[in-house]
Order: C-alpha cells, then structure tokens, then sequence
C-alpha cells in the first residue's frame, strides 16, 4: 500500500465526507462526490455561497474520509487552497461527474470554486484482515503525525499487555514491542499495564 493507491481507492468510493470547523469551533461535515483524482492531488468543487466554501477559504484545514466496500478506512488530513486555473478544474470535475450538469445546468457553474489539497497525511486502516492493518503516508510536504501507543523500558515483562490485546499486536521483547500497524489505538494493553509502562504517542 502507498499514498497513491489510497488516492486511487478513494476515486472508487465515490462520495466522501469532508470535516471542517466553523467560525464557532463547531465540527461540519458534508458528502462530497464532485471531485477530481490526479496521482498527488484532490480537487473538489463546491459553491462560493456555501459555508463549506466559507470554512475553507477562513481556515483551510480539512480532513475526508471515505470507506471502501472491503472495510477499508482512508481519511486524508490537509489543507485546502484554491486551485489555479479555475476554469480548467471546473470543467474536468463536471465532465467526469456529469450529474454536476443538473445542479448546476449551463452558465450556473460559474457560482463554483474548486479547491485542491496537495500537502496531505493519509491514513489507511484495513478492518477486513486479521490483525488489522494500518499504516500512514505524506503527500507533498510535511510529517506523520505519531499516534498510537508504545511501551516505555519501564515494562516488566509480564506480558499482560500482550496476553489481553484483541489484535495480537505486542510481541515479546525487553521491552515488549507494540507493532504499529497491528495496532488498534484500543488503548487496552495502556490501562491494564501494572506498572503504567505504556504511554500514549
């Protein structure tokens, strides 16, 4: 799994929900499908009177979220900026969505903006495996957020943390080792430990 493919299963979703925060700090989220994939960017259009369109312009940071029919989870974390080239972008989206065409039939589709997300953590959590797998990639610039929990030299080793993880996700060691992309972020092994070696990242 890459950063690319996650964009490209992303594409056979189809309709994402995109999560903002508005002027208040209050969580929005909407579905999205009037979107453009290209290999290391997003382009989605909406309407400059909505306050979707607010939101982003305001702030920019935006997190989308899609779900795939074999239980895969993808969420990508960024900030949208407005494309160059609005024309260009506009017509791609609505020549591959050609639903925008009875939302927005004719010269309507001036009222639209399209924005792109270049800079982007992806997430990727597979629930349709046992262990479940996740992993994180970057898109353009910036860093991997580390999440997640690990376990400190403070363990003991008695391997209560292991014996009780749903995921089988710890292997013995000195100390014993959470691998990562088991991982559920339960935090299960972190609240039964006895002597308090793991700490959350």
């Amino acid at each position: 799994m890459d950063a690319e493919t996650c964009l490209k299963k992303l594409s056979y979703v189809g309709v994402l929900a995109f999560a903002t925060v508005d002027e208040h700090g209050a969580p929005q989220v909407r579905n999205i499908s009037a979107i453009h994939y290209e290999p290391n960017v997003l382009y989605f259009f909406t309407a400059r009177g909505k306050n979707f369109c607010r939101e982003l312009l305001s702030d920019g940071r935006v997190q989308v979220l899609g779900y795939t029919r074999y239980k895969e989870m993808i969420r990508l974390s960024g900030k949208a900026t407005p494309a160059d080239d609005q024309k260009k972008w506009i017509d791609a989206i609505f020549a591959k969505q050609p639903f925008l065409a009875n939302v927005y039939p004719g010269e309507t589709r001036d009222i639209g903006m399209v924005f792109c997300i270049r800079d982007m953590e992806i997430a990727y959590f597979n629930l349709g495996v046992n262990p479940i797998f996740r992993e994180s990639y970057m898109l353009g610039a910036g860093a991997i957020s580390p999440k997640g929990y690990e376990i400190t030299d403070a363990c003991v080793g008695c391997g209560i943390c292991a014996a009780g993880c749903p995921q089988r996700a710890i292997a013995e060691g000195t100390p014993y080792r959470i691998e990562a992309e088991h991982c559920l972020h339960c935090g299960r092994c972190a609240e039964n430990c006895p002597v308090k070696s793991i700490r959350r990242l």
